[in-house]
């Protein structure tokens, strides 16, 4: 034992020289291949830890590492984005197809929230909220006279389901103090879905949510009692969403084991999408309406049945989005939205539009430039296409490349566009004139029971204009000389605007389509 004193230190000494000698030598190694497999830092996190640790002024850690990130996203595709955590709760939001919140619709005027809409059976309904209450107090908050944004009244109002939010409003002129409780409340894909005449339904989905499809065979269903034997599906300004709803849509229109998308990439295996259940809609004349704003979800949708000779597609070339995204959570609580592969049609189409990677706002500017250059207008006058040419089954010709061409050509409507007529929806004048001309005449408006009733029985058209007029004039627009066709137009949009307010979406599309050129198309189209 006493030796083993002795040697005891010696052999400690030993080990941490042994010890110092191997860390160096890992140190020296770093990212050489080796027993330890340990990687250097990336130049890119070596900078940022170097700025943060020495740079002459204060700066904030998660501002250069987003600057960094966003750096070296814009290097790559136009759709591959980084999504701070602070904003992730919104985005997904579109996507989960509802969130927790009270059941209200608001707008501000006069630095005043006002309820707009009250959803039926939501929680503001059960608690006594009115439309044309007016928000004083949430919570412990003022609301009113102070500058509030929608945003920040958003995020007051919101909050985890089942909790219990005090509200102060002012109704019918006194004070009125509510407790709500939240709930979930539904944020619906499909704006639309009536009957046109005895047999034509029309359908429109704003986005592909994880709902749309639950949504889109409620619709269809509800429809089917009613005649529903010919469609038209409303894809106008959808801007996609999630991959897999717009294929269980596709799936109603199309039968067998149809082939409706693939998708393939560098690092991803390529992956069918096929036909797996009997359709609610496989029979029937079909149209669907596309512009400029139709993309992603949408337009592969769009593509197969249009490859499938499913459908006639009317309106304008679509957007050109062709590239699928995977969601990535962060350990920070952000997310990364990562371009994986492609997608093509059935017939093998990438109607991904070019890009540079090193040139996004060229890429973000195309659908601008499409108005620059009359195509809006006009249509394709070069008789000739960039991509590739296909040939479906029934002898048409597609093209790959730059969004779908539609098999009938609409043109944008330029009425819209009259000077007055800007101005009074960019003041914000119009929202505010149909809430206050509701407001004070809800009693005329409660015998009409549908938007269809509404239609045909709403006769106070020249008193309805002469208020407007009126109303327009205290923001120094000035109506009274505009031309008869804007001043028609402006008076059918106005009549849709006070549906919106009753009958919310619903409401406004049943009224507004009976004027609107491309659903007369369809309508001719499929009559045949």
């Amino acid at each position: 034992m006493k030796k083993l004193q002795v040697w005891i230190p010696l052999l400690f000494s030993i080990m941490v020289v042994l010890g110092m000698l191997i860390g160096y030598r890992l140190h020296g190694n770093i990212g050489q291949k080796g027993f330890f497999k340990i990687r250097k830092q990336a130049p890119v996190q070596e900078v940022i830890d170097l700025v943060n640790q020495k740079y002459v002024d204060p700066v904030s850690a998660d501002t250069l590492g987003i600057n960094a990130i966003q750096g070296l996203l814009a290097h790559l595709d136009p759709h591959s984005v980084f999504i701070p955590a602070m904003e992730l709760g919104d985005v997904n939001e579109d996507l989960q197809g509802n969130f927790e919140g009270i059941g209200v619709e608001f707008q501000i005027f006069d630095d005043t929230v006002n309820v707009v809409n009250v959803l039926a059976g939501g929680p503001s309904e059960k608690a006594g909220l009115q439309v044309g209450d007016k928000f004083l107090q949430v919570n412990d908050s003022l609301v009113a006279g102070n500058g509030i944004s929608g945003d920040r009244i958003k995020r007051l109002l919101r909050g985890p389901g089942a909790s219990e939010i005090r509200v102060t409003v002012l109704h019918e002129g006194l004070p009125k103090q509510v407790t709500i409780m939240r709930g979930t409340i539904p944020s619906p894909s499909v704006d639309a879905a009536y009957m046109i005449d005895p047999v034509t339904g029309y359908i429109r989905i704003n986005r592909f949510s994880e709902l749309t499809h639950a949504e889109f065979a409620q619709a269809v269903m509800r429809l089917q009692p009613l005649g529903l034997k010919k469609m038209i599906l409303d894809l106008r300004g959808n801007g996609g969403g999630v991959l897999q709803e717009a294929v269980k849509v596709a799936d109603d229109f199309l039968d067998e084991d149809k082939l409706i998308v693939y998708t393939q990439g560098n690092n991803s295996p390529k992956v069918e999408y096929r036909c797996r259940i009997d359709g609610l809609f496989e029979k029937g004349a079909l149209a669907v309406l596309v512009d400029e704003g139709t993309a992603s979800a949408s337009e592969i949708l769009t593509g197969a049945l249009q490859d499938w000779d499913r459908a006639i597609i009317i309106g304008r070339r679509t957007f050109g989005k062709g590239l699928v995204q995977e969601q990535y959570q962060l350990s920070d609580g952000s997310a990364l939205r990562l371009t994986v592969a492609r997608y093509y049609t059935p017939l093998g189409r990438s109607i991904q539009k070019p890009y540079n990677k090193d040139d996004h706002q060229a890429y973000n500017d195309e659908v601008m430039k499409r108005f620059h250059d009359g195509e809006v207008l006009h249509g394709d006058t070069s008789g000739t296409h960039n991509g590739k040419a296909y040939k479906t089954k029934g002898g048409h010709l597609v093209y790959g490349g730059g969004g779908i061409t539609p098999d009938v050509f609409m043109a944008f409507d330029t009425s819209r566009l009259s000077k007055s007529m800007t101005e009074l929806y960019i003041s914000n004048t119009l929202t505010r004139f149909i809430y206050t001309y509701y407001i004070q005449n809800r009693p005329s408006f409660q015998r009409f029971r549908t938007p269809a009733e509404f239609n045909a029985g709403f006769h106070d058209e020249d008193r309805l204009w002469k208020n407007l007029v009126d109303y327009a004039s205290r923001d120094s627009i000035n109506l009274k000389n505009i031309p008869d066709q804007d001043k028609n137009q402006l008076i059918q949009r106005t009549k849709a605007l006070l549906a919106r307010q009753i009958w919310r979406l619903e409401g406004y599309f049943e009224i507004v389509n009976i004027n609107d050129p491309v659903v007369k198309k369809a309508m001719e189209l499929i009559g045949k």
